[in-house]
């Protein structure tokens, strides 16, 4: 994997980091899988993490774009 692969990754997670914050999602859990590194051909994964049932509804209403509910 180049670096540039991997700064792709990262900037992808920063996006996405970004833009759920937006909606007033956190995923602690965030992060480019450093074990996608090794794959070949190296395929960067965003690992998304675990997330508490509130904040899953939150992003599914984020994603449906109906909004949080409370």
């Amino acid at each position: 994997m180049t670096m540039d692969q991997i700064a792709e990754a990262e900037a992808a997670r920063d996006e996405l980091a970004d833009a759920l914050e937006r909606n007033g999602i956190v995923l602690p859990s965030l992060s480019v899988d450093p074990l996608s590194y090794g794959s070949q051909p190296p395929r960067p994964l965003i690992e998304l993490g675990r997330c508490n049932p509130q904040t899953a509804r939150k992003l599914a209403a984020a994603i449906g774009g109906r909004g949080a509910r409370s």
